[in-house]
């Protein structure tokens, strides 16, 4: 149980110098796949502590929307796994936040627990966590939120009808095609991901918001869902911004015969401090 379930992997590209979620998912013991060019196969294999789990690319799949639909395609038709994880990769750590505290989690249990509560209802397409930056301390976040977005870190339904598309925020617009069919998105505040934020590391997806990108990033999520997404300029940049009130009716669906415990379960989690 202290382990996800499902395959765990993170498109990587140029981040063999700073390997930040490789190192994260080694140091806590979490089984992960890195998906990776051909070109860069021995600069990642350099730095791993398993290079038997990295995946290379077929040479024709170029661009991380085409890599996240070719993970999908894998986990759907090799794996044939129910739900698969995919994650960015420039995250430094994973956190428990109870009680307006950052824990740093030293074991995949939290993904686990995701991924359990993720299984009772048949129409959670997505699950995720937010991001430590966006909880600070000084408030108060409820444990999760229903029907919002969730960036980064994706445990996805393998079966769902929906593939990533466009350049620039798919992850978002795949979010809201989810919502607007009468789906569920669930984004977990009790688990946070340090990400380091958009284009801070070298490589990934940088290059496609240097000059202009960041106003065609928001404006390519306009041009896709005019109804609800308006393009503003926050901490001097521009930003999309999404309202998600039209989807908070949308009901997670219980599957039939799941029992919801009365009692907490806290998989064995213990809250430590350093002495």
């Amino acid at each position: 149980m202290s382990n996800p379930q499902y395959p765990v992997f993170i498109p990587t590209k140029g981040r063999y110098a700073t390997p930040y979620t490789i190192r994260a998912f080694e140091a806590i013991g979490v089984p992960f796949h890195p998906v990776v060019v051909p070109d860069e196969y021995d600069n990642y294999a350099a730095i791993m502590h398993n290079p038997d789990r990295i995946l290379m690319l077929p040479e024709e799949i170029k661009g991380l929307v085409p890599t996240r639909n070719w993970i999908w395609d894998y986990a759907q038709h090799e794996l044939k796994t129910p739900y698969f994880w995919t994650f960015d990769d420039n995250i430094r750590k994973f956190y428990r936040f109870h009680e307006n505290m950052y824990y740093t989690m030293t074991s995949g249990v939290f993904l686990r627990i995701i991924e359990d509560f993720s299984e009772r209802y048949t129409n959670m397409i997505v699950s995720g966590m937010n991001y430590a930056m966006f909880c600070p301390r000084k408030f108060k976040f409820p444990p999760y939120i229903l029907n919002t977005r969730v960036y980064s870190n994706m445990l996805i339904q393998t079966d769902a009808p929906y593939r990533n598309r466009g350049v620039y925020n798919d992850d978002t617009d795949l979010c809201l095609r989810i919502l607007k069919d009468g789906h569920c998105v669930i984004q977990f505040n009790a688990f946070l991901a340090d990400k380091l934020a958009t284009m801070i590391v070298k490589g990934g997806n940088t290059d496609i918001y240097q000059g202009d990108g960041r106003l065609l990033m928001a404006q390519s999520l306009q041009a896709q869902h005019p109804d609800v997404v308006k393009i503003t300029r926050k901490w001097g940049r521009w930003q999309h911004q999404v309202d998600y009130r039209p989807f908070r009716n949308n009901t997670p669906r219980l599957r039939p015969g799941v029992i919801i415990p009365d009692e907490p379960n806290n998989y064995g989690m213990m809250l430590r401090t350093k002495s």
